[in-house]
């Protein structure tokens, strides 16, 4: 990491934190969704990650493609139920998360809302006014999460997906695992 990335990771409680969901928190089932909370799995570290993110970021916001539900494999109502479990046990593990955005959409879909469109950062925007995009990370798994951090001006994580081809420069920074990340942000503190 270079020093100027390293100021990028100084505690500072202006910044916010957008989280991709599937392969960043949880457990992504190859060629599934994630349906129900039986089927929702924490990655490593993810559950020691939240707490120390918590302490050192204004917000923390996951934003997610969820179109499971347009292709009718789940319903509102489950996802509801399982972002609500996963918040209750990132809360008994001493973190927190502010909001949650989705997106039902399918990918085929002309007009979507889906990452790496940015209607969920507008939206979270809209919901807490003193976002500041410049001053926001994207961390994801995907080059679709990279996109949507770019495209916002964030500055943009890579996380796990070892796999994953991304475009030069699309992603500042590349860690193993979200606790990786978080301890990197509490070491530049």
């Amino acid at each position: 990491m270079t020093d100027s990335n390293k100021a990028l990771f100084k505690s500072d409680k202006t910044w916010t934190l957008f989280l991709d969901r599937d392969g960043v928190i949880n457990q992504r089932p190859p060629n599934d969704y994630v349906k129900d909370w039986a089927e929702f799995i924490f990655l490593p570290g993810v559950l020691e990650a939240m707490p120390l993110l918590t302490k050192n970021l204004r917000y923390i916001i996951v934003v997610t493609n969820q179109q499971g539900i347009g292709k009718n494999l789940m319903r509102v109502d489950d996802l509801m139920d399982i972002h609500n479990r996963m918040k209750d046990e990132i809360r008994r593990a001493g973190g927190h998360v502010d909001a949650i955005y989705f997106c039902p959409d399918l990918a085929t879909k002309s007009a979507n809302c889906r990452k790496p469109g940015l209607t969920m950062a507008r939206l979270a925007q809209t919901d807490f006014p003193d976002i500041n995009f410049e001053k926001s990370i994207m961390v994801g798994d995907t080059v679709t999460d990279m996109q949507f951090g770019k495209a916002a001006g964030m500055l943009t994580i890579l996380v796990g997906n070892p796999d994953e081809s991304i475009p030069s420069g699309m992603a500042d920074l590349r860690f193993d695992s979200l606790l990786e990340f978080a301890k990197s942000l509490v070491a530049n503190d």
